[in-house]
C-alpha cells in the first residue's frame, strides 16, 4: 500500500476513536493512540511510516498547537493569572519533580528524567473542560481556575521543552555557558514573539512604531479584512508556519512558536468595521478546531500511537515503574493544585479539591513532549516512553471518574441554605 491508502486507514481510524471517546467521555487522543498501536500491530500500518505521512504528522502537530493558543482569550488569560499563578506553579512543580525522582531511580539519566518529568507537568484542559461540561460544572469558578492554570502550565512548559530539549539531547553540553547561550536563545525567541503580539500586530501602534508613515496605524487586523476576511484562515495559518519555522531557526521545536503565536492572536483583531454583526472569529476559530482536531491534527497521535508496539517483556517490565508513577502523581497532583487553590487561590475547600481532580490529565502537549523526546530527538528509552504512555492513560481514567465522584458532595457545598420551613 501507499501512502494514500495508509492515509485513509488512518483516517478511518479516527472516525472509530471519536465515536468511541463521545461514548466513554474521555479524550480522542487516548483512542488516536490505540488506533495507532493496533494498525502498526495487527501489520495494517508499517513500523516505518513514509515521509509523507510524518509530514503530515508534524504539520498536524504545529496545527494543533497553535488551535490550542487560538483558543485562549488573552484578556482571560491575564485576568485569571492573579488567582490561577499558585495553582499552576506547585501543580506544576510538585509533578515535574515527583517524576523526574521516579524516573531517575529507575534509569540513572538526566536527560530522560528531564523530558520525563517535563512530559508529566502539563495539565490537559480539553480533558479537564469536557469532563467538567459533562457534569455541569463547566461555568463554575473552579473551572475557570483549571482553565487559567493550565494554560499557565502549558506555556511554562513549552518555554522549558524550548530550553531543556537542547541539553538533554546532547545538542549542548552542561557548561555554564552553552546552558546560557539556550537561554538567551529562548529570551530573544520569546522576546520577538512578545514584540509581534504587543507592538507589532496591534493597528493601534505606540511609541517609536507610531512614527513610521505606512505601518504607524497598519496591523493584523488590516491584513485579516483582506477580500472581506475570506483569507483569515489562511493568514493566521500562515504566521504559525511562519513563527513555526522561527521557532526552529532559534533551535526550537516549530510547535512552541505556533502555540506562542496562537496565544497572542487576539480577538479584537476580527471586528472588521465594514459587517460588524458577522462574527469573523468564531467562524475562522471553528475552520482552524476542524483542520487541527478533525483530520490533521489526529494523524499526529494516531501515528505517536504507531511507536507503540506491543512487547511482552517491556509491558511487565514497566509494570512497576507506571504503578509507582501513577499513583505518586494522583497524591501530588490533587494535593499540590488542591492546596495551592485553597491557599494562594483562596477557593473554598471543596472547589480547591475539584481544582485538584480537574488538573490530572495529560493529553496534547505531554504526548507532544513525549514524540520530542521518543521520536525525534531519541532521548527516551523504551521503557521510559511505554511507563509515560500507561501513566497518562490512567490519570486520564481517574480525572472524569474523580469528578464524577466528587461532584455530589461539591453540589451541597454550593447549594443555598434551605429557609425555615
Amino acid at each position: 500500500m501507499g501512502p494514500l491508502e495508509h492515509l485513509a486507514i488512518i483516517w478511518c481510524g479516527v472516525f472509530i476513536a471519536i465515536i468511541a471517546a463521545r461514548k466513554t467521555k474521555l479524550t480522542p487522543v487516548l483512542y488516536y493512540l490505540a488506533i495507532g498501536s493496533v494498525l502498526v500491530n495487527t501489520g495494517v500500518l508499517p513500523e516505518q511510516s513514509s515521509p509523507f505521512i510524518r509530514g503530515f504528522a508534524e504539520i498536524g502537530i504545529v496545527l494543533i498547537m497553535f488551535a490550542l493558543g487560538f483558543e485562549e482569550s488573552t484578556s482571560n488569560f491575564l485576568r485569571g493569572i492573579k488567582r490561577s499563578w499558585g495553582i499552576a506553579f506547585f501543580g506544576g512543580v510538585a509533578p515535574f519533580f515527583t517524576t523526574y525522582a521516579v524516573a531517575d531511580y529507575f534509569w540513572q539519566n538526566t536527560g530522560i528524567s528531564l523530558m520525563c518529568g517535563l512530559a508529566m507537568t502539563s495539565t490537559a484542559v480539553s480533558l479537564a473542560m469536557v469532563s467538567l461540561k459533562a457534569e455541569g460544572l463547566q461555568s463554575s469558578p473552579a473551572a475557570t481556575g483549571i482553565m487559567t492554570s493550565a494554560v499557565l502550565e502549558d506555556t511554562a512548559s513549552l518555554a522549558l521543552v524550548a530550553i531543556l530539549i537542547p541539553v538533554a539531547s546532547g545538542g549542548a553540553s552542561l557548561t555554564v555557558a552553552d546552558i546560557g547561550w539556550v537561554l538567551g536563545k529562548a529570551v530573544l525567541f520569546f522576546g520577538f514573539v512578545t514584540l509581534l503580539g504587543a507592538w507589532v500586530f496591534p493597528h493601534d501602534k505606540r511609541g517609536v512604531l507610531a512614527r513610521i508613515p505606512f505601518g504607524g496605524r497598519f496591523g493584523i487586523k488590516h491584513v485579516l479584512a483582506f477580500a472581506e476576511g475570506e483569507h483569515a484562515t489562511l493568514t493566521l495559518l500562515t504566521i504559525a508556519v511562519l513563527v513555526g519555522i522561527l521557532a526552529h531557526v532559534f533551535g526550537f521545536h516549530p510547535a512552541v512558536g505556533a502555540y506562542m503565536a496562537g496565544l497572542i492572536i487576539k480577538e479584537e483583531y476580527f471586528h472588521f468595521l465594514r459587517h460588524p454583526e458577522v462574527n469573523y472569529y468564531e467562524n475562522t476559530k471553528k475552520i482552524i478546531d476542524n483542520v487541527a482536531f478533525s483530520w490533521i491534527g489526529p494523524v499526529f497521535f494516531v501515528e505517536l500511537g504507531t511507536k507503540i508496539v506491543f512487547d511482552w517483556d517491556i509491558f511487565v517490565a514497566v509494570m512497576p515503574q507506571t504503578a509507582i508513577l501513577t499513583i505518586g502523581l494522583l497524591v501530588v497532583q490533587i494535593a499540590s493544585s488542591g492546596l495551592a487553590a485553597r491557599y494562594t487561590g483562596h477557593f473554598d475547600w471543596h472547589e480547591s479539591l475539584l481544582i485538584g481532580f480537574g488538573m490530572l490529565g495529560r493529553a496534547e502537549l505531554a504526548f507532544v513532549v513525549m514524540d520530542i523526546a521518543y521520536v525525534q530527538n531519541n532521548i527516551l528509552n523504551d521503557e521510559a516512553f511505554y511507563t509515560l504512555m500507561f501513566t497518562a492513560f490512567w490519570l486520564n481514567v481517574a480525572l472524569p471518574v474523580s469528578i464524577a465522584w466528587w461532584k455530589p458532595y461539591y453540589m451541597r457545598r454550593n447549594s443555598p441554605p434551605k429557609g425555615p420551613g
